[in-house]
């Protein structure tokens, strides 16, 4: 008995840690593999960071639908000739650049999820759309139709759209009822078109109370749109033949910061036509302007280049000096105008932040052109002021070759 005792002491000290450690690593093995079945064992995808259906989403044979992108649907640059039906639940839906010439009803029986659609760069006309095919999507916000064959705005349109991008079409005709109830309508593209003030007469576009951008260059305008919306922010009338601004005719419109009218006809301005509160941008190059007018103390970039200006009266810009609320102006072009000296000096005192005033070449007769001894003036800045001047020096870089490639407003900046 004594010897039994001390075999299942020696069993108890030894055995049962044996085995109690055996069956813990064992279990705990277990519940490691079970809690994270992939980290372990691969790289693991952005699939298990964000959550998606446990079956692959439906997607058209003739589009691309990305696993990482799950309501997103390519369609775009595939030589399409038509639109495919589009699944449920896609909210992105791409069919730019292709060779499509109508759009059916039938392709968006089902697609009631839609938030944004590009059609832009096809072959479609106004009557190859079917009535009501936009305006039974009741979650559409951005719809591009620019760079088509279209001659008026598809009607009806969803309540809810708030970006509208129709620029590059054979626009001439604009019924008041296409506009209507379209009350989240934030932007309104409508440059390059051949629209005239006869048709926007009949426009009531003050009823879209929240529009903030609009775009109308490059169309048949002689004079300035009617009835703009109290909620205006920026507006692009260039590449037109306005020739006239009414006298107080941006005093309803408190809210605008950029105003952009290059290439029109015009041979002045009201001297307090663009007194307003929030102005940043002022655009006005290639007119035949001759004389300046009052510039509001918010203003930072001037362009006045390619006019008929002989001289710029700094008094005339600047009428008085306050040194509680100085004038923002940063930079100013007057190139290819009729001076024959550089601003007055005075400038600098009203003007205290200008950086740079770009004189370039100056007309002096029939194809002739002259250059000032100072074909571009800058300040020395501080340290700090020059990193903000290369940022904006890179901006206006980026905006003239917007200019030049696109003549109007960058539709994806606001």
């Amino acid at each position: 008995m004594g010897i039994l005792s001390q075999l299942l002491t020696i069993t108890l000290l030894f055995g049962v840690p044996v085995f109690c450690q055996y069956d813990y690593e064992d279990d705990y093995d277990n519940e490691m593999d079970n809690e994270y079945p992939s980290i372990f064992h691969h790289i693991p995808s952005i699939e298990y960071a964000i959550p998606y259906p446990s079956t692959p989403a439906q997607c058209a044979k003739e589009c691309f639908c990305p696993p990482t992108f799950p309501l997103t649907m390519y369609c775009d640059n595939r030589k399409l000739q038509t639109i495919p039906r589009i699944p449920s639940h896609v909210q992105q839906l791409y069919l730019q650049n292709n060779d499509i010439e109508a759009v059916p009803v039938e392709s968006f029986v089902n697609a009631t999820a839609l938030k944004e659609i590009n059609l832009s760069h096809n072959k479609i006309k106004s009557h190859m759309i079917d009535t009501g095919v936009f305006g039974k999507l009741s979650n559409l916000v951005q719809l591009h139709l620019e760079h088509n064959l279209l001659e008026e705005i598809p009607s009806p349109l969803p309540r809810s759209l708030e970006r509208l991008l129709l620029g590059f079409n054979q626009i001439s005709r604009l019924p008041s009822k296409d506009l209507e109830g379209l009350v989240n309508m934030t932007m309104l593209d409508l440059c390059n078109n051949h629209l005239e003030d006869s048709q926007l007469k009949q426009t009531h576009f003050s009823k879209m109370k929240n529009l903030m951008q609009i775009n109308l260059c490059s169309n048949r305008l002689q004079s300035m749109p009617p009835d703009l919306p109290f909620s205006l922010m920026h507006l692009s009338l260039e590449n037109n033949s306005i020739s006239l601004i009414p006298d107080n005719y941006f005093q309803k419109l408190p809210k605008l910061t950029a105003i952009r009218m290059t290439h029109n006809n015009l041979h002045e301005v009201p001297y307090n036509a663009f007194n307003l509160s929030n102005l940043v941008e002022l655009n006005l190059g290639h007119n035949k302007l001759k004389q300046v007018f009052y510039i509001p103390r918010t203003l930072q970039h001037l362009y006045i280049e390619d006019n008929d200006m002989e001289v710029i009266n700094v008094t005339l810009m600047c009428p008085t000096i306050d040194p509680l609320n100085l004038n923002h102006l940063t930079y100013l072009r007057v190139e290819h105008n009729k001076l024959t000296t550089p601003i007055s000096t005075y400038a600098f005192f009203c003007f205290p932040h200008i950086r740079s005033i770009y004189y370039g070449e100056q007309k002096i007769g029939a194809n002739q052109q002259t250059q000032l001894r100072t074909p571009v003036f800058q300040r020395y800045l501080t340290p700090e002021e020059y990193e903000e001047a290369e940022d904006h020096e890179e901006q206006d870089h980026d905006h003239n070759q917007r200019e030049r490639d696109d003549d109007y407003f960058d539709p994806y900046v606001y």
